[in-house]
């Protein structure tokens, strides 16, 4: 049987970044469990997964209509993919999940979900696309034989850039290049900040990351990726040829990139949710400078 998850966990299991309370409790106690596999309870991942595919579709420049009824598809793919996703990461994961404190209470990890019942899910998920499944899939196998799995997620969560400009576009062009390079290297550097949470018990659990790897020199890897995510989406609005407006308005998600590098605190797990979080009114910034570039 599927057993309700408690509305609070337990004072000693730690820091955890699960919210099984507001819309999640009135759910059904049979569909609670589900959700929180899905990670509903936390919609910022499918704000981080979507942004690439709208960053691509604003930028390719299709009519208006067409954009909107792309963005809307686009949103709730980002919806059902993200679910997909989180599936097949607690699937290979829910061993070591049971290891950290912060993901101890998610539905495999805890027993509230079988993995029968959890494959029901995936399998609804894959409608959507087998070549991005393989990327999920591939990124939690990725922090078991390398300290770059963020970058695994990068390839992962930016794959809506291509897909988004050849859906808008109708076919691959230039701008592409450096668009999809921006957000793998915006996600590798915000994925960072978030690996800081469970640093100390993914290095008991055997678990690699970025965040372990660079360890106190995170703020200069940040500047790296960062710095370079912004360079990147300069080239993109130049060669897809956007007004100077555009381009002058990068300032602003630039400038909160920055605010990231000056607030980080890699021992201050709180202060590394809120940082990465933050990353949302980054993508939309980005988004706004692409209309305005129009």
């Amino acid at each position: 049987m599927i057993e309700a998850m408690p509305n609070a966990l337990p004072a000693d299991q730690g820091f955890t970044d699960i919210r099984p309370t507001g819309w999640i409790a009135r759910l059904p106690a049979r569909l609670r469990p589900f959700a929180l596999l899905a990670r509903l309870d936390r919609p910022i991942g499918i704000w981080l997964l979507f942004l690439p595919g709208l960053w691509s579709i604003l930028l390719a420049g299709a009519g208006v209509w067409f954009s909107l009824y792309l963005i809307v598809l686009f949103a709730i793919g980002a919806a059902v993919m993200r679910a997909a996703g989180c599936t097949v990461n607690d699937l290979w994961d829910r061993k070591l999940d049971r290891l950290v404190a912060r993901t101890a209470g998610r539905p495999l990890a805890s027993g509230a979900l079988s993995v029968p019942q959890a494959l029901l899910l995936d399998r609804t998920a894959q409608i959507l696309g087998v070549m991005s499944l393989v990327l999920v899939a591939l990124y939690p196998a990725a922090k078991r034989v390398t300290f770059w799995p963020q970058m695994m997620l990068g390839f992962t969560f930016g794959w809506g850039a291509p897909m988004g400009y050849a859906a808008a576009h109708g076919s691959l062009d230039w701008p592409v290049l450096p668009l999809y390079a921006a957000t793998i290297l915006w996600i590798l550097g915000y994925d960072t900040i978030y690996a800081h949470q469970d640093r100390e018990d993914d290095a008991m659990a055997g678990i690699k990351s970025t965040a372990l790897k660079f360890g106190a020199d995170t703020r200069r890897f940040l500047i790296v990726c960062y710095g370079g995510a912004i360079g990147l989406l300069l080239v993109a609005f130049i060669i897809a040829g956007l007004r100077p407006l555009g381009i002058v308005a990068l300032a602003a998600p630039a400038a909160l990139l920055a605010w990231q590098i000056v607030r980080l605190d890699i021992d201050d797990p709180v202060r590394c949710l809120a940082l990465f979080k933050l990353n949302r009114d980054v993508g939309l910034l980005v988004a706004l400078a692409l209309l305005l570039g129009r």
